[in-house]
This record gives structure tokens, sequence and C-alpha cells, in this order.
């Protein structure tokens, strides 16, 4: 075991504060991990207020780390002391149900192991998360930083991008496809990113009119402006894939009528219930699949920073000085970024 400190929360209702605390030692499979940067997620947000009932107190988020290795186990071979690695939402699996084997971690049948809030399957620990200034993870479930990348804009790809690039790769786009991007946050934008370098016509849908420029700077080629009536109407049966990145409960109904027959409408935003109900008429009338998609598997994960690297694409980020974690939340809630705070690690030493 050895010290290490980071922000946590106590209770649904406390504030972030710092608390010292300490991480395993490095067990033969592991990389211990320097914490350089991490990104600051929405979903850090749910889990620290208890907002989705299974949080665990006292609670450490963060999923989206960078950082420097720092030591390794006996049986590691992936990594060396000072190489730039990242860990992304889950830090082990049962790794042998059909899911694992088939390089699909995050659909463990057993269920991954979270990076926080989440019972380790060995010492039956609580995980604590990157909000921190070092983890210790299985060598499994840790990927290596390409050397194009920066480090800190590199943290979100971790969350945002691959659950944005998961379900492109998995549909299959490609150039020529017509696809749509539901939503401008920290996950629309990398969308439009990814879809643009696969080659698609892509359009932002979007509920105003104010973000239609902004929209286009990220590469978009067209915008809807999806209040607008005339525009949705015109915009019918057109799609092939809608990646829908919408938070927060919203009608389907209109955007499923914008995909042509055999289109594909993706939920990777929304985790409650679909409200006010789909009407099966847009989906059976026209053979569409409604379909949900979250992160990817480790190899995916790893195939993501390559082809950001490749192509690239980095998250358009805001650094944040740790201490300033309460109101980045507030800003997060509001809709204030753009599009992904990532905490610089270094502002923890001070």
């Amino acid at each position: 075991m050895y010290k290490a400190i980071g922000y946590a929360a106590q209770s649904a209702t406390a504030p972030l504060a710092p608390m010292n605390f300490e991480r395993r030692s490095p067990r033969a499979d592991d990389v211990a991990i320097e914490i350089l940067y991490c990104g600051v997620c929405h979903s850090d947000i749910h889990q620290a207020r208890n907002e989705w009932g299974i949080a665990v107190y006292p609670l450490m988020p963060g999923h989206e780390i960078v950082g420097k290795v720092t030591a390794v186990g006996a049986d590691v071979s992936r990594y060396k002391v000072g190489d730039k690695v990242g860990v992304g939402c889950m830090v082990d699996s049962c790794r042998q149900c059909e899911a694992c084997n088939a390089d699909l971690e995050q659909y463990c049948l057993e269920g991954p192991t979270q990076t926080y809030a989440s019972k380790d399957r060995v010492d039956g620990s609580i995980t604590m998360g990157g909000y921190s200034d070092s983890i210790v993870v299985s060598e499994r479930f840790v990927v290596r930083i390409p050397e194009k990348l920066d480090l800190a804009s590199a943290a979100p790809i971790l969350c945002a991008g691959i659950t944005t690039y998961s379900p492109l790769k998995h549909y299959n786009v490609k150039p020529g496809d017509k696809v749509g991007i539901l939503g401008m946050g920290g996950l629309g934008h990398m969308g439009i990113k990814f879809a643009k370098a696969m080659g698609a016509e892509v359009t932002l849908f979007t509920r105003s009119e104010a973000k239609a420029e902004e929209g286009r700077r990220q590469g978009a080629d067209h915008v809807i402006v999806s209040t607008d009536a005339k525009q949705m109407a015109a915009a019918a049966g057109h799609f092939d894939f809608l990646l829908d990145t919408i938070p927060v409960q919203h009608d389907l109904n209109p955007y499923l009528q914008t995909l042509r027959f055999d289109g594909v409408h993706i939920l990777v935003g929304l985790v409650e219930p679909v409200e006010p109900p789909v009407h099966s008429a847009n989906l059976v009338t026209k053979r569409r699949v409604l379909a949900g998609s979250m992160i990817g598997g480790m190899a995916e994960t790893q195939e993501v920073l390559d082809f950001c690297a490749e192509h690239g694409i980095t998250c358009d980020i805001e650094m944040l000085d740790i201490r300033n974690i309460n109101d980045a939340f507030t800003r997060v809630v509001a809709g204030d970024v753009k599009y992904r705070f990532v905490i610089d690690m270094a502002s923890l030493k001070a």
C-alpha cells in the first residue's frame, strides 16, 4: 500500500474536498501510474450526487485518466516506467465470458469493474478514480497514448471519444453515408469529428441557431435547427445514421422520421427511460433500428487513440485547477464549457 491524495465526495450533498487514502501496491499484472491529467465527465457529477442511485461513499470520480508509468508488476510486458498511458471507464472485468473473449469488456456478462465506486474483484475494496495523484490498474485495462497526441486533450478520448467512435465503427459508417449528430456537447463535437474522418456527410442537429456556426467550425457540413418544423420536415427520410448524444429525455419520434429505410438511431447520451414513448410506426414502417451503445473494449479504446493520432483529432478542452472542481461541476450542468474540463494534476500539489 502507498499513500495517495485526491478530491472526493463524502455524501450526495457534500462538495468534493481533498482526501488522503491508500492505493494498493502493484500486483503481478499491475501498472502504477502518476496521474497528469483527468477529464471531467457529466457522469462524474451524476455519481457524486448519487443521481443514479448506485454511489458508494467516499466517492472519488474520474475516468478519463492520462499519466506516466511509475512502476510495473513482475508479469507486466506491455509497459515500462516512463511510458505515457491512459485509463478509461473500467479497470477490470471477469476476463473469461463471451463478451470479454471478444474484446468487449464493457459488456462483460458479470459486469465490468468501474474505475471508481466499484468493488475490486480481488480484495473487495472500493475503486477510487482519477481525481487523484496516482492509480494502480491491471495492464489489460491500460492503453498507450500515441506520441502525436497532446496528453491533456487526449484524456477525454478515453470516454467522450470512445463513446462516439465505437458505434460509428460498429455500424460501419463509411464514405458517402449521411450521418446526423444530435447534440453539441462533449460527445457531440467528437461525433462530428469522427464521422467526418470516416468520410461521412455530417449534419448537426441542435435546438439553438446560435450553435450553427460552431457546428460548422467543428466540421459539420450542414446544421438543422431541430425546433424548426420546416427544417425537420425537409430532412425526412434523409439519413443513414443518427448518433444521439443528448443526455436528457427528448422526443425521439421527429428524429426517427429523418432516417431512411433501414436507418439506425443510436443512443449514447441517454441512460434513463425514453419519454415521450417511441411510436412503433416510426420503426416498423421503414425497418428502422433504435440502438444503444456505450464506450468500447480495451482493444477498441487503443484503436480510437491511434485513429485520433492518425487524423489529428483532439477534444476541445478547458484546463482546470482541481481546487475549482465544484465550480466546474456547476458549469458542466449549465452547459458552460467547450467542451470538456481537464484537471491539471499539478494543481493538486498546490
